[in-house]
């Protein structure tokens, strides 16, 4: 874009301004979006099911307005403003969970996959993985697993692709590992993946073989992560240190995704790219398939305990499944809401009221909820001695420990007529697990349908009884880690999906969302409430406007005043620019003129107050798409912040961009930062830091001519 143009697009804006004032804050724009129980029916079997709508909670979250905060001045009270603002938000999301059957965070996560990433951009490449222990360091992996199949493609794929890689994980916890020292782990590793692993001595991150070690490794290993305390508290400097060298995260652990563990998230914010391995990628499409469904009907089999805690998870599987089965300690729960005799003893205190929402919410649905008619018991003193009882006649002295020959024989009934069946939680009742085995007669109920019917099993202790009775795994699809799913289930974002690249939904409509996509477009990165384009959007109708914002509630209200204004040339969408503006921006029809990225909120934590939006991938992008002569405007009022961005511009710009001295009249002070706003159009805060009299640093590149692609993301 010629400076011409520039101007063109600003100019009439300037002019506007000088007449009219500026809008220091238009509050009203944010005041536009300110708004007894019968058994007999729950137990009744039908040969053929009924099918309802999906019932969801109408009630909304608490509404907080945050536009107040924009009225501080001091430097110090914004930092407590900021603060406060992501308590305010955390309390939201927290509120939303605890009365919503699920949320708009647990909608299908879309992220970067090694799948998707080019070969070429992987030979060569320092590649970190994360794998799980569970999987691989098993005493004799069984490959007919189809996730330990996965996990060691992932790892083979990397290796056939020219990268160098740098395996991590933990182990020493887990039950099915005795592997202890690096070295005994890598020579394991070398036995399970058939290339040879040799340990990096340390936890620092990749170092290249030396020369006598060059022809007889080809991996690296790093130290146990579960001897470290950082590595829980995911401690910024471990994760930077663990990284160190790492161009490429891949993340293969998808059973640790509910944890916010150094090695999982931490890294991801120092990777040049952080992507789901196979093995990941493939859990999360199959525990998304816990959630939506296609196979009816769909039966949930519930076991362990903890219904209080568990019971936004418990309410969406009511709202999803054509019938619910108790079979572990959540039974008595069900049973006492309905008024039947229960031992006090078997009771969770509290759990009464969420016991009796979900079955009001299967009656309203018209599905079965049912528990067990009988169990096998043991005597509470030697000699102990079994015995089946009622549910309901559960003598003092004895303890269930096994589902009954009635409540098994009720449960396969079910199953015969299931087409999806999930297995959640354990068959136990706090007895001995030698005397349980009501888990082993379940599997074998589950191995008999598994042919003809989708079968999902979810926990250690039920995985282990189907792994020790069936005669092929393949016919299932088995996380160990259950904790996973209820997360999931709860409509928890899981950190570590969170923090890996997210891959723009789907394939923009440039038609739709503008009248005319040919038009040359401006881009602004973190653009907040949108008052800034609003302003430029309806002085310049020859220029289309697109706001990306990572605040989802910000963004609908954006959408909702476009709507109402009827504007045709400006537009917001709801994403992590840092890592979605090159899958978003390539598909735009006409020019790219102009990047601005305006006072990003800056990381207060660090002494050089880092940036963490602005990362190496998203600069790369900005320099590769846009126009030549194409401008990109940063400004901060935080000196530190604007100094960096301009450093990380210019070393990552790859010689693309330069530093514009001067625009047209406006002059440049001693640091080289522009003393006004080229565009005459001001940011909310950006007049508020001016009207206090504290300085804003402002700067203008130009991308020049090196002979390249424009578009060639």
């Amino acid at each position: 874009m010629s400076f011409w143009l520039f101007s063109r697009i600003f100019g009439d804006c300037l002019r506007e301004l000088m007449s009219h004032g500026t809008l220091l804050h238009n509050s009203s724009f944010f005041l536009q979006f300110h708004q007894p129980i019968n058994s007999s029916m729950l137990l009744r079997q039908q040969s053929c099911w009924n099918f309802g709508n999906v019932v969801s909670e109408g009630s909304r979250g608490l509404q907080v307005s945050k536009q107040g905060w924009v009225s501080v001045y001091h430097a110090q009270v914004r930092v407590m403003c900021l603060q406060m603002i992501a308590s305010i938000e955390r309390y939201e999301v927290g509120t939303e969970a605890k009365i919503c059957d699920r949320g708009e965070s647990n909608a299908t996560p879309y992220i970067q996959t090694l799948r998707k990433l080019p070969l070429e951009e992987l030979s060569g490449k320092v590649v970190m993985v994360r794998f799980d222990s569970t999987l691989l360091l098993r005493e004799a992996p069984d490959i007919e697993i189809q996730s330990v199949n996965r996990a060691l493609f992932t790892i083979k794929y990397l290796y056939n692709a020219g990268a160098k890689l740098l395996l991590a994980s933990d182990w020493g916890r887990s039950k099915n590992s005795v592997l202890l020292s690096t070295q005994a782990v890598a020579d394991h590793l070398s036995s399970v993946i058939q290339l040879k692993v040799m340990p990096a001595n340390g936890i620092s991150g990749y170092r290249q073989p030396k020369m006598e070690e060059s022809e007889k490794t080809d991996i690296l290993l790093l130290e146990n992560l579960s001897k470290s305390r950082e590595e829980f508290a995911n401690c910024v400097v471990f994760a930077e240190k663990l990284s160190s060298g790492v161009e490429i995260f891949v993340n293969d652990a998808f059973s640790l995704s509910h944890k916010i563990l150094a090695s999982t998230v931490g890294v991801a914010r120092f990777c040049h790219s952080s992507v789901a391995g196979f093995c990941f990628e493939e859990e999360l499409s199959q525990i998304m398939e816990v959630v939506e469904t296609t196979q009816y009907p769909y039966l949930s089999i519930i076991g362990g305990g903890n219904l209080l805690e568990k019971a936004t998870a418990l309410r969406h599987l009511a709202s999803k499944c054509d019938g619910l089965v108790f079979i572990g300690r959540m039974a008595f729960q069900i049973m006492h809401a309905l008024g039947l005799p229960v031992s006090l003893k078997f009771v969770e205190h509290g759990a009464v009221e969420e016991a009796a929402e979900i079955i009001r919410l299967a009656r309203h649905r018209n599905i079965p909820i049912l528990f067990p008619k009988d169990f096998w018991c043991v005597s509470d003193f030697p000699p102990k001695i079994h015995d089946v009882f009622p549910s309901t006649g559960i003598l003092n002295g004895w303890t269930p420990v096994g589902l009954g020959p009635s409540s098994l024989s009720e449960i396969f009934s079910l199953l015969l007529k299931s087409k999806k069946v999930l297995w959640i939680g354990p068959v136990e009742f706090g007895a001995s697990r030698e005397d349980t085995h009501g888990a082993s007669d379940l599997a074998m109920l589950l191995e008999k349908i598994s042919g003809g019917c989708d079968v999902i099993i979810v926990g250690n202790a039920a995985c282990k009884a189907v792994m020790e009775t069936t005669s092929s795994l393949s016919s299932y699809s088995m996380f160990e880690s259950a904790s996973v799913v209820w997360d999931y289930l709860k409509g928890r974002t899981l950190p570590g999906v969170a923090a890996l690249d997210r891959a723009y939904p789907f394939e923009l409509d440039w038609n739709a969302i503008f009248a005319d996509p040919s038009l040359p477009l401006t881009v602004d990165i973190g653009s907040g409430n949108g008052l800034f384009l609003f302003k430029v959007a309806r002085r310049c109708k020859s220029v289309n406007f697109l706001g990306l914002e990572i605040n989802k509630k910000l963004v609908k209200r954006c959408l909702d005043f476009v709507q109402q204004q009827g504007l045709k040339n400006v537009y917001f969408i709801s994403t992590n620019a840092t890592t979605t503006f090159r899958s978003i921006t390539s598909s735009y029809l006409g020019e790219m003129v102009l990047v601005s990225i305006q006072c990003p909120n800056p990381d207060f934590n660090k002494t050089e107050q880092r940036w963490r939006m602005l990362q190496r991938g998203l600069i790369e992008a900005i320099a590769e798409l846009l126009a030549t002569d194409g401008k990109v405007f940063l400004q901060s009022d935080i000196v530190e912040v604007a100094i960096r961005m301009k450093e990380q511009f210019l070393m990552y710009g790859k010689g693309r961009l330069h530093i514009v001295d001067g625009v047209g009249d406006i002059e440049v002070d001693d640091g080289g930062w522009l003393k006004e706003n080229p565009f005459g159009i001001r940011s909310d805060w950006e007049q508020h830091v001016v009207d206090r009299g504290a300085p804003m640093y402002r700067l203008l590149m130009a991308k020049v001519d090196v002979g390249g692609s424009n578009k060639s993301g």
